[in-house]
């Protein structure tokens, strides 16, 4: 008997997260319920990415203008290899189960014409997807069966991998160890097949006595020149490295090869102010530094209520940025070369601390530019991110993978992860993950803890 293709229902927040979300099933069937269109013409308007996506959905709905579309029993092709998609009407709950959801909403037509289509086709397997956890658990209660929208998931281990490439190498007598210091050792030398770009090292030395502890080697793999070579210790605009992890950032910060890093790390962990700090160190090579991040309004209050003007609005979220610039000032005296080079900047915009949604179609040349809590960006907005870069534009990410604030991503689908995975190995690309808090006793002590 031929395994009849599934039919999924899609919740209006796939279709925001992804708005070709319809082209990821395979050949399976996909109904979009209008209560799903009447949610996404709350979205239409607004620059956010979620805003894009609800208006690109529409205008490919719009352009296909089919009458299949309309019939669940036959449905749009999609194309080869892919299912048909349809819209249907909503249908109400069996009476059996009116008495179990009394609030009208959106969620629960959904919920219903889900169950509605189960009913109708029993000897196929239907299924809701959706990134709202309530609504799933809510449709597992009623035997449905419910999933996330996982084309863009990275996987459990693979997270756990990317938080622990810094790879820790014992046993190697110490004359090599000592090379690797000074002139870097071959991979084919240590027998090590198929190493990354970029990869990260720390070289232990065996101590001459029992119980003497000596600093490790850290090292990186230069794949041009198939060296895996000690790094050098570098300090910048007057920030130096408290542990071993910093120092490795701090290299791949400084190294002008390599165009885009991505650093992870649990607050406190200096991110940010590396990142800041090794722009500002290398400021002549650029024409402008810029460090944004999204705004991310606490519990749902848009900027748009705060008293004043644009800038005002926004202020207060980009305050945890020029935290960081305050932390390198301090470092100097008020008269200093340094801090007048940087109120200078500050002036003339080529020091531009800003919400990341004013970058928005600009193209960056000989930028470089960092971007704040990378984690609540979705990889779509990643990726647009990147494609903004011109000639000579270096670009960080930074970002704590388990501090999500926006409500449908998490840590396997952000964007910050799916960087991580995705370009580990590219000659352009370095990710590490900051382990120590740095801010304060205090501060390593409730993230370890709390």
């Amino acid at each position: 008997m031929e395994k009849l293709p599934k039919i999924f229902v899609l919740d209006t927040n796939v279709i925001l997260h992804d708005h070709n979300a319809i082209y990821n099933f395979q050949e399976n069937d996909l109904v979009i319920p209008i209560a799903v269109l009447e949610e996404l013409d709350k979205f239409k308007k607004g620059n956010d990415t979620i805003n894009y996506n609800a208006r690109e959905f529409v205008r490919a709905i719009d352009k296909i203008s089919d009458p299949r579309l309309f019939n669940s029993n036959k449905g749009y092709p999609l194309g080869k290899g892919r299912g048909k998609l349809s819209i249907e009407i909503n249908h109400p709950f069996p009476e059996e189960l009116e008495g179990c959801f009394m609030d009208d909403v959106q969620d629960h037509r959904i919920l219903s014409t889900t169950i509605w289509l189960k009913a109708k086709y029993p000897n196929r397997v239907v299924g809701l997807v959706t990134k709202d956890v309530n609504l799933r658990m809510k449709a597992k209660a009623l035997q449905l069966l419910a999933q996330d929208y996982l084309t863009d998931h990275i996987v459990e281990e693979k997270v756990a991998k990317n938080e622990a490439r810094v790879i820790s190498v014992k046993g190697l007598p110490n004359n090599i160890i000592d090379r690797i210091e000074t002139e870097g050792v071959t991979a084919k030398e240590l027998k090590y097949k198929k190493v990354a770009c970029n990869q990260l090292y720390k070289f232990r030395r065996t101590p001459a006595t029992k119980g003497e502890k000596l600093p490790p080697v850290l090292a990186r793999y230069n794949a041009k020149d198939d060296l895996i070579k000690g790094i050098k210790e570098l300090s910048a605009y007057g920030i130096t490295p408290r542990n071993d992890e910093q120092a490795l950032a701090m290299d791949l910060i400084m190294d002008p090869n390599i165009k885009l890093i991505a650093l992870t790390g649990t607050a406190g962990t200096g991110k940010t102010l590396l990142a800041l700090a090794g722009a500002l160190e290398q400021s002549e090579m650029y024409d402008q530094i810029l460090l944004a991040r999204p705004v991310i309004p606490l519990q749902n209050q848009e900027i748009g209520f705060l008293p004043g003007d644009a800038q005002a609005k926004v202020g207060p979220y980009m305050l945890p940025l020029y935290d960081n610039l305050a932390v390198i000032k301090k470092n100097f005296r008020d008269t200093s070369r340094e801090n007048i080079k940087i109120e200078d900047m500050l002036r003339r915009e080529k020091l531009l601390i800003s919400p990341l949604a004013y970058i928005r179609g600009r193209s960056l040349s000989k930028v470089f530019f960092i971007i704040d809590e990378a984690q609540n960006l979705t990889p779509h907005e990643v990726k647009t991110i990147i494609t903004r870069a011109g000639e000579g534009t270096k670009i960080v990410f930074t970002g704590d993978i388990h501090q999500i604030d926006q409500p449908y991503l998490d840590r396997w689908s952000n964007g910050l992860t799916h960087l991580t995975e995705k370009l580990y190995g590219e000659e352009l690309f370095a990710s590490i993950n900051l382990v120590k808090g740095e801010r304060s006793e205090l501060s390593e002590l409730a993230g370890r803890k709390l």
